[in-house]
């Protein structure tokens, strides 16, 4: 399919909300009838050729008096669905009534097999049929549905009985994922989406996917392997994902299977995903992708995968789910919760105003260790996934686990302007937790930022791609483990730090003879046997030291604690109170792991010179880890010369001066 056809297809389909829904319908309701229309005019393009095979088959089935007829049904179909009912789509537009439009419609999508009937449960779609009957568009949107103008079926229509002269060509399941996805991106352009709620657009997802398997391309086998996606959408990863390692496989002659399953919490394209999978012609895809949030009801606990490729909502808050799990901070679930190898428990539970790194350890949780490939993971997150958090948070710990585990392969920073719906940066994790040698112990970083080409059109906030010569470059940088100015190597202690209490003591001058607030104590003799202890202290004692003074007085310390902010004032030169820290001073330090003799050192380098009465509490030490790109790849701005700036300052004086000249001649 070209993309004169894809794009005829995608405006033929968003014509018939504007020429049917206009006056029934606000805009942003119109997807609520055209994408389950158009997933049900697929359906029944597929199912046309075996229309009759079917009915004869049930009415067999009846007179056999065959409970459970689906399964024979779909076979005779040829697909993992099937419609039993005495219609094909194309049926229902002779009906001149109404009331029996409606009544066959709901007998048609009442014959679809259990596996489309929760489809068309997640769409709602039959809240709708109400509504399109009152207003009597009903039968006006199957009529477009099925219109000789666009061809939703997987086979050519020809303008002769010959077929030598092509009308509209084939439409693949690539092809219809593709419109689904377009169809879908203008929808929520329409609704102003916000900005979590995007699509991947397939140039990304095509890098992503080189990612987990170009790198053991050489080392498949003939096998089955399992592809997950958490956060699948209508799937288009998984589908990509498919395609690329049959491919893959092709070109090393070995054949594999390849079984997909995702989970997915928006019921609209839960349903679009599930029926691609029935498109694909295999009902146990379509069994394999579960419906509700990965994060609370896991649909696939128990199973692990050999390759895992997601694009999971960033910025957008899991409250909901926290508290379905027992509250943030009772959240026991063994993905987000883990032992480092010295036995310290990890708890890597982000702020809840944003989750995405939680699909990320959720993904980790599903490695094959016993495989020889192991398990590989693409995701794409967007910047605050590699540094938000300071040490000791939940974001900081999840990096610090990934990282610790060596399971990091690569971070690639992608163009800004790359998702239909937000302009912001975003970036691709790689792991595997079966590195090759070479990459033990490393990370790669890629700025990929300037890598880019520019769009004719803008798609939404869209305004630059990743062609196919780009993708191959950045997986010719990724595979070579290039050294440049755009591909730099670290050792995993490059981005670890300790996160330091920098304290200084606390010192205190006494003033005995100041006041102190009759309301200090409950009873007022309380008081007077505290002056009298403060009369009675020699006037000899030290007044620098809190320590000493305290102890003269032979006052409790209860007593000490209520009245030392009244007779006491912080001084640099008095004698540090015994134990405590000056809160004031308090300072942290982040000292990254590289740093050449750790803590101590920095100490002594860093601090003491300059505050020799410092000191740590190593109780108080958090172990932090942060990727920042800047740091990196930042280059400064060249800075103009002094003289080159004055040359232009006294060019733009002269113009000036002869500008208002010209102006005081024309006056005159």
């Amino acid at each position: 399919m070209n993309n004169v056809t894809h794009n005829a297809i995608v405006s033929f389909i968003w014509g018939i909300a504007d020429d049917c829904l206009r006056d029934v319908y606000v805009r942003g309701k119109y997807r609520d009838v055209i994408l389950p229309m158009t997933v049900i005019r697929r359906l029944d393009a597929l199912l046309e050729e075996t229309k009759q095979d079917v009915l004869d088959m049930k009415k067999k089935l009846d007179s056999a008096k065959i409970a459970n007829q689906w399964p024979a049904l779909c076979n005779a179909a040829k697909q993992a669905f099937c419609n039993a009912s005495p219609y094909r789509l194309k049926d229902l537009t002779s009906r001149a009534k109404k009331q029996t439009l409606k009544a066959d419609f709901i007998m048609y999508l009442d014959g679809f097999s259990p596996n489309v009937q929760i489809i068309l449960e997640k769409f709602k779609f039959r809240n709708q049929i109400d509504t399109m009957v009152d207003a009597d568009i009903l039968g006006a949107v199957i009529e477009k549905f099925v219109s000789p103008e666009i061809n939703l079926s997987p086979n050519p229509v020809w303008k002769d009985v010959n077929k030598t002269i092509l009308r509209h060509p084939g439409l693949d399941n690539h092809g219809m994922g593709t419109i689904f996805e377009e169809l879908i991106r203008k929808f929520n352009e329409e609704n102003n989406e916000e900005a979590g709620e995007h699509w991947t657009p397939r140039d990304v997802v095509e890098l992503m996917a080189d990612l987990i398997f170009m790198p053991i391309a050489d080392k498949i086998k003939d096998a089955t392997y399992s592809c997950y996606d958490g956060a699948c959408g209508t799937g288009g990863m998984l589908t990509v994902a498919q395609e690329r390692l049959e491919s893959l496989a092709k070109e090393h002659n070995k054949k594999v299977s390849i079984h997909l399953f995702g989970q997915e919490i928006n019921p609209e394209t839960f349903a679009i995903c599930k029926a691609d999978m029935l498109l694909k012609g295999n009902g146990e895809q379509a069994d394999h992708i579960a419906f509700g949030s990965t994060l609370s009801l896991d649909g696939h606990a128990s199973r692990q995968f050999d390759f895992m490729l997601s694009n999971p909502p960033y910025g957008k808050s899991w409250k909901t789910d926290a508290e379905k799990m027992g509250g943030k901070k009772e959240i026991l679930d063994t993905r987000f919760n883990a032992y480092l190898n010295d036995g310290e428990e990890l708890s890597m539970i982000p702020r809840v105003s944003d989750g995405q790194l939680l699909f990320l350890l959720n993904n980790v949780a599903k490695m094959k260790k016993d495989t020889d490939l192991g398990s590989r993971i693409a995701e794409v997150h967007n910047g605050s996934s590699i540094f938000t958090g300071d040490a000791g948070s939940g974001e900081s710990n999840a990096r610090r686990y990934i990282i610790e585990n060596d399971l990091v392969e690569a971070v690639i920073a992608l163009p800004e302007n790359m998702f239909y719906n937000t302009g912001i940066g975003t970036y691709i994790w790689v792991l595997s937790n079966k590195k090759e040698a070479r990459r033990k112990g490393k990370i790669q970083l890629i700025d990929a930022t300037a890598m880019k080409s520019p769009l004719r059109k803008n798609m939404g906030k869209k305004n630059c791609e990743l062609t196919e010569d780009i993708r191959k470059e950045i997986m010719r940088i990724f595979l070579e483990m290039e050294k440049s100015e755009v591909s730099k190597i670290f050792n995993n202690e490059e981005f670890g730090y300790w996160t330091v209490t920098v304290d200084r003591p606390l010192r205190l001058r006494v003033y005995p003879e100041r006041d102190i607030p009759s309301d200090t104590f409950k009873k007022t003799e309380e008081l007077s046997q505290v002056k009298k202890a403060l009369a009675f202290v020699p006037k000899d004692t030290l007044l620098d030291d809190w320590n000493l003074f305290s102890k003269t007085t032979g006052l409790k310390a209860s007593v000490l604690k209520k009245i030392r902010p009244f007779i006491t004032e912080k001084d640099a030169t008095a004698k540090p109170v015994e134990g405590e820290a000056d809160p004031d001073l308090r300072d942290k330090e982040n000292i990254p792991f590289t740093y050449e003799g750790g803590i101590e050192a920095f100490m002594k380098n860093e601090v003491l010179t300059y505050a020799p009465d410092a000191y740590i509490d190593p109780s108080a030490t958090e172990i932090g880890y942060e990727i920042s790109f800047t740091k990196y790849f930042y280059k400064p701005v060249q800075l103009r010369d002094m003289n080159e700036i004055l040359e232009n300052l006294r060019d733009l004086e002269k113009e000036s001066k002869e500008l208002m000249f010209d102006i005081l001649e024309d006056v005159k």
